[in-house]
């Protein structure tokens, strides 16, 4: 009869007094028994990521603290049925998607779940479960060749991409670390020398242009190195982790997949993938999409990291920025917990996330416990089962979870945040994200200074985000399309200005990676004017975009709205084409137009996707649109010329596949002009129940919208609502320090102020 590990234990402590946790008797030695190095190591296994301190306190508190409980039972439940099921490694041959990718990658996931099951409930089933499925994998590794499809810039061998095998390592080595103990000293030996020494090797040093690079690929490829190295006590493969494949130097003018360099500043390694990619204030450049992705290698990898190997600091590297990342990261979702779609982004994509659970258990348990995190955590309705999710699932038990607050926020770019960033002007219901930052990595789109705008988590002007179906095989296999380089990242698909129907930096990755914008302000103090202003000075050589955008508050308005200023300067005369991607349906415009056979816009940098629906002329000073979108009413001002052209837009054209939404867009068109400004405002008004039938305040507040100032020093917008109260907002284009004092004289006004900017009454 075998002896549970329960009956060692009290064995052990009726007999010697002593207690020393463990898996497995012959791993647990006797108080003064003299062991060899390799044993003391063993025996203090599971210490990656749950420890062996952290199952003695988590099997004290099971009953105790629902939340874990809860996503105990759930888990137990799911993976019963897999190991009733039985299992499969089917011989790789899918892309994402496909069988065999999903089985792979579903294995992952069920062995890390299984892992812990085994140690948080001493059922020796699941530790079965996992050495018998490690064993299958190492039997077939042994002679496994590059899988068949060729796609990638860096081929794994259970997947396409040496990125997805990465992922299963990360995953697998916490499993192979919580029944580390269970196996025996030649179960080890046989995975460690025929599957997981291999499988590191192949993701790292046979995959250099995969592995030694600043990305979020190689922060998988590190993480997974390097934690296998923590459970394997090898050191060599730790630091291959941390800092690179030794002697290795790639050509610097090689790119990826995605049009990126693969090295050209020749940094590498985990410590690197920290350094470069976060600005101080936690930002990633590649945007919360691929930071929300890469946030579990890095936090699960610094987990293990700090459990041990605690002497590298990890969680105190760079200022504590990897902790600090998740607050920003957390600030750059909208009020349902989606995060904003900023450079490659799928919509979507929420703190709801697994890696998210993770990113908030980890930031509470080593961090600073923000009361915040946990609301966070009660949203997410499950933690992790180990040391971290019990940290959680105790101060949720013990009502210290307060409401994680999302304020105005401006989060700087570039590894020392002198590289631009994106600011977030958040005022009741309305969130803007402005994106004046850095290219953003092969991920970044040809987007300077563009916006989005979103009510209640809904959005009302949008960023189209990527073309991608993910994990979709009937969609180019789940990867990108073709219609993200044609469409998606092209400047003319975001609410910016595009020159000459071409993109930014002319679409290329190689001119738009050395340049970034420069904030101008950035003023948050007065909770009813927000403002944040930007300069772009390289998107055209000798042309300037200078944009201002404030969210504000005023008694005369329903809800806040936005004011939106791109001043553009040139030294020769331009066609500027303007867009607003609204989203809803028209309900009214001012201007006259006329509906002709949809027409092609143009032929390339985006310009082929677009038909034109619908063409107009202004009829007034100032032009608008309204439309009605999740149950509000919305309506664009906007200041226009007579020689201006206003176009309906229509997403769709040459996409024979129907990779592309079917949405709409307002551009305004100016045609031979040098200098200009446009000055707009969008604005949230009323609603509309289809219940009771009943249309609410469908009408715009705004009577007027104009223009009566503007030179190289400042700009000035007259609002006039429809009861012919007029504010003044005038922006200080050059000089706009906190301390700066400005005399202005306007239609023969004197106006004095200190500071960037002035929001005032115009009698």
């Amino acid at each position: 009869m075998k002896l549970s590990a329960n009956n060692i234990l009290r064995f052990i402590i009726a007999v010697l007094v002593f207690t020393i946790f463990s898996c497995k008797k012959e791993n647990a030695p006797v108080s003064g028994q003299k062991t060899e190095a390799k044993k003391v190591m063993s025996a203090e296994h599971p210490n990656l990521i749950l420890t062996a301190q952290g199952v003695k306190d988590i099997r004290a508190q099971l009953g105790n603290i629902p939340i874990f409980d809860n996503t105990l039972k759930a888990v137990q439940e799911e993976i019963d049925a897999e190991i009733a099921s039985g299992i499969e490694v089917p011989i790789p041959k899918d892309y994402s998607g496909g069988y065999t990718h999903d089985r792979h990658k579903r294995n992952f996931i069920v062995l890390q779940k299984a892992g812990v099951l085994y140690q948080i409930l001493d059922d020796e089933k699941y530790a079965k479960y996992i050495k018998d499925m490690l064993m299958q994998y190492e039997k077939m590794y042994k002679t496994l060749p590059l899988h068949p499809k060729t796609r990638s810039y860096a081929r794994g061998k259970l997947f396409w991409q040496c990125l997805n095998d990465s992922n299963w390592l990360v995953y697998v080595s916490q499993a192979y670390d919580c029944i580390y103990n269970y196996l025996s000293k030649e179960e080890r030996t046989k995975l460690e020398t025929n599957l997981f020494r291999p499988f590191a090797d192949h993701i790292s040093v046979d995959s250099p242009q995969f592995y030694q690079r600043v990305h979020n690929h190689s922060t998988w490829g590190n993480a997974a190195v390097g934690m296998i190295g923590l459970v394997m006590n090898d050191q060599e493969l730790i630091d291959r982790a941390l800092y690179g494949i030794k002697g290795v130097n790639l050509d610097k003018t090689a790119k990826d997949d995605d049009g990126g360099f693969l090295n050209k500043d020749g940094k590498a390694g985990f410590l690197a993938n920290i350094e470069e990619p976060f600005s101080p204030d936690g930002y990633y450049n590649e945007g919360p999409y691929y930071q929300r992705y890469a946030m579990y290698p890095f936090l699960i990898f610094a987990e293990g990291l700090h459990n041990v190997k605690p002497d590298v600091k990890i969680f105190e590297y760079k200022k504590g920025v990897l902790l600090k990342s998740i607050n920003a990261l957390l600030n750059l979702s909208d009020a349902d917990g989606d995060f904003f779609p900023l450079n490659d982004g799928q919509k979507g994509m929420s703190f709801y996330n697994s890696a998210l659970v993770t990113a908030v258990d980890i930031s509470y348990h080593y961090g600073n416990q923000d009361p915040g995190l946990l609301s966070i955590a009660e949203k997410q309705n499950r933690v992790l089962l180990d040391d971290s999710g019990l940290a959680v699932a105790l101060g949720i038990k013990n009502g210290k979870a307060k409401p994680f607050d999302k304020k105005s926020i401006n989060l700087t770019d570039g590894p020392e945040g002198k590289q631009g960033g994106v600011a977030i002007l958040r005022k009741d219901d309305i969130e803007l994200v402005f994106k004046y930052a850095a290219q953003g990595s092969s991920h970044g789109h040809y987007d300077k200074l563009s916006y989005s705008l979103h009510e209640k988590g809904n959005e009302v002007l949008q960023d189209y985000g990527l073309a991608r179906f993910v994990n979709i095989e009937q969609k180019g296999g789940g990867n990108y399309l073709k219609e993200n380089k044609t469409w998606a990242k092209q400047s003319i698909a975001h609410n910016t200005l595009t020159q000459n129907e071409t993109s930014h930096f002319q679409g290329k990755y190689d001119i738009g990676s050395q340049y970034h914008s420069e904030l101008h302000y950035f003023d948050k103090k007065d909770s009813e004017v927000q403002v944040v202003s930007a300069k772009e000075a390289n998107a055209y050589p000798g042309t300037e975009m200078h944009r201002t955008m404030a969210i504000i508050k005023d008694k005369n308005f329903e809800k806040p709205f936005l004011l939106d200023i791109m001043k553009v300067t040139s030294d020769k005369e331009n066609q500027y084409d303007f867009p607003f991607y609204f989203m809803g349906q028209v309900i009214k415009v001012n201007f006259e137009y006329k509906s002709p056979v949809p027409s092609i816009l143009g032929k390339e940098n985006g310009y082929q996707h677009l038909y034109v629906e619908g063409i107009g002329k202004p009829t007034s000073e100032s032009s608008t649109l309204s439309w009605l979108g999740n149950g509000n009413f919305y309506t664009l001002t906007t200041v226009t010329d007579t020689s201006d052209e206003l176009l309906f837009t229509r997403l769709g054209a040459n996409d024979p596949e129907f990779n592309l939404r079917r949405d709409a867009g307002f551009m305004i068109r100016r045609k031979n002009t040098k200098n200009t400004t446009f000055a707009s405002i969008i604005e949230s008004h009323g609603n509309y129940s289809p219940v009771t039938e009943s249309a609410l305040n469908s009408n715009s507040s705004i009577k007027a919208l104009k223009v009566v100032y503007d030179t190289d020093e400042y700009t000035a917008i007259a609002i006039t609502n429809v009861n012919d109260h007029t504010k003044l907002f005038i922006t200080a284009n050059k000089n706009a320090s906190t301390e700066a004092k400005h005399t202005l004289i306007i239609n023969g006004r004197n106006f004095e102020w200190s500071g960037s900017y002035l929001l005032t009454e115009n009698k």
